[in-house]
C-alpha cells in the first residue's frame, strides 16, 4: 500500500479484511472520502475525571477505579455540561504494522462545544491510535457550553488511517498550491497553511457567535431545530476587532477561503500559544474536496471554534489564529467532499452547527 491517508475504498477494504470491525454492521454512510464515522455504543460511564489509561492499563481497568455511575443511552440520555463521560464505541480496530489512526470530533460536534476524544487501551495520547493496535475504542465526552442528549449509534467522532509518512513538507505544499490553489490570495506556509480570522465581513457587522451560559439542552438527533437566539449571542463589530472573554466559547470564521485538492487531506491544528491567550478549539479533519472545484472555484471558509483562556484578549481582523496541516492521500477517493456526498458545510461562511435553524 502506498503511503498516505487511506481513501474511502481502502477503508471499505479494511472492513472486508477485518482491520475494522463492529458490534453492529458498519453502514456505508459512515464512510467519508478519507475518514470513518464512529458510533456511540449503548452505555455511558460518568467518571470523576478525564484520564488516559497509560501503557499498563486498559480503559476498563481505569473505569473500575473512576466510574461514579453508568447510564443507558437507549431512548436518549442527558450528558450534563462540565461532567466527564466515557462511552464504548461500536467499532474496534486491528491495525497492521506501519498503519496508525487519528480521531477528531465531527464538525457539528465541535460547533456545539462538545469536547469528545477517542481513547484506547494502553493509550498515552488522546485521539491517537498506535500502529499494530488491536482492541476496542472509547469516546470521552465532556460537554462544555450546553448539556446534550445522546443516543446509541450517533456519530460524534471520526477517524482517519495513515500508512507511513503522510504530512506534506512546506515545499511540497507550495507545489500543490501552484498546481491547484489551496487558499484565496497568497498562502502563508510555515509548518502547514496559516489562516486568519475575518472580523470585517463583506456585508453587515455580524462576525461571530458566543455561547450563552445558561441554556436548555441540545438533543443531537434534532436537526435545524433550535432557535439560535436561545443558545447564542451575536458578536458584532464595525472596528475589525473583538475582545475575547476568558472561558467563553466563540464561533468565528476564517478570512481565507480554503480548498483541499482530491489528492490531499488536512487537519486543523491549534496555533502556537505564543500568538495569544486563546485556542482554535478541537482540531478537526478536512476531507479531500473541501472547498475544491475542478473548474477553479473560490474555496470554503473554515469555521473556527475559539476558546479564550486566562486573560481577556483583543482579536484583530486578519490575525493568524491557526494552521492547516496538509497530508497526501494514499489514493484518490471515489467520492469527494461536497456534491458527491451532499456535505453540510461545503461553500460555508459563518455557520452554526446543523442543529440550529
Amino acid at each position: 500500500m502506498k503511503s498516505g491517508v487511506l481513501a474511502d475504498h481502502q477503508i471499505r477494504q479494511m472492513i472486508t479484511e477485518g482491520g475494522i470491525s463492529a458490534s453492529s454492521p458498519i453502514l456505508n454512510d459512515q464512510i467519508q472520502p478519507a475518514s470513518l464515522d464512529l458510533r456511540l455504543g449503548e452505555k455511558a460511564y460518568r467518571v470523576r475525571a478525564s484520564f488516559l489509561p497509560g501503557k499498563e492499563a486498559t480503559v476498563t481497568d481505569r473505569l473500575s477505579e473512576l466510574t461514579m455511575h453508568e447510564l443507558s443511552l437507549t431512548g436518549g440520555a442527558v450528558l450534563e455540561k462540565g461532567c466527564v463521560y466515557v462511552i464504548p464505541l461500536m467499532e474496534r480496530l486491528n491495525l497492521p504494522e506501519g498503519m496508525t489512526a487519528a480521531a477528531s470530533a465531527k464538525s457539528s460536534i465541535g460547533r456545539v462545544d462538545l469536547m469528545t476524544r477517542v481513547i484506547t487501551d494502553q493509550g498515552i495520547e488522546f485521539d491517537r491510535v498506535p500502529e499494530g493496535y488491536d482492541g476496542p475504542l472509547y469516546a470521552e465526552l465532556c460537554p462544555q457550553s450546553f448539556s446534550v442528549v445522546v443516543q446509541p449509534g450517533q456519530l460524534l467522532n471520526q477517524i482517519i488511517f495513515r500508512q507511513g509518512k503522510t504530512i506534506l513538507s512546506d515545499d511540497e505544499l507550495r507545489k500543490v498550491h501552484t498546481r491547484s490553489p489551496i487558499v484565496s490570495g497568497e498562502p502563508v506556509i510555515s509548518d502547514g497553511l496559516g489562516f486568519s480570522v475575518d472580523l470585517k465581513p463583506a456585508k453587515g457587522d455580524l462576525v461571530g457567535y458566543r455561547a450563552k451560559r445558561h441554556t436548555g439542552v441540545v438533543d443531537l438527533s434534532k436537526l435545524a431545530h433550535y432557535d439560535p437566539a436561545e443558545y447564542w449571542e451575536e458578536v458584532r463589530t464595525t472596528e475589525g476587532r473583538i475582545i475575547l472573554d476568558p472561558g467563553a466559547f466563540y464561533i468565528l470564521v476564517s478570512r481565507e477561503a480554503i480548498a483541499i485538492p482530491p489528492d490531499c487531506a488536512a487537519e486543523m491544528a491549534p496555533y502556537l500559544a505564543m500568538v495569544g491567550e486563546f485556542r482554535v478549539h478541537y482540531a478537526g479533519f478536512f476531507d479531500p474536496g473541501f472547498g475544491y472545484d475542478a473548474a477553479g472555484g473560490t474555496g470554503s471558509r473554515g469555521v473556527l471554534e475559539v476558546r479564550c483562556h486566562e486573560a481577556p484578549f483583543v482579536l484583530e481582523h486578519g490575525q493568524v489564529v491557526g494552521r492547516l496541516v496538509y497530508e497526501k492521500m494514499s489514493e484518490i477517493p471515489e467520492a469527494l467532499y461536497g456534491v458527491d456526498i451532499k456535505s453540510n458545510y461545503q461553500g460555508q461562511g459563518l455557520k452554526l452547527s446543523k442543529h440550529f435553524k
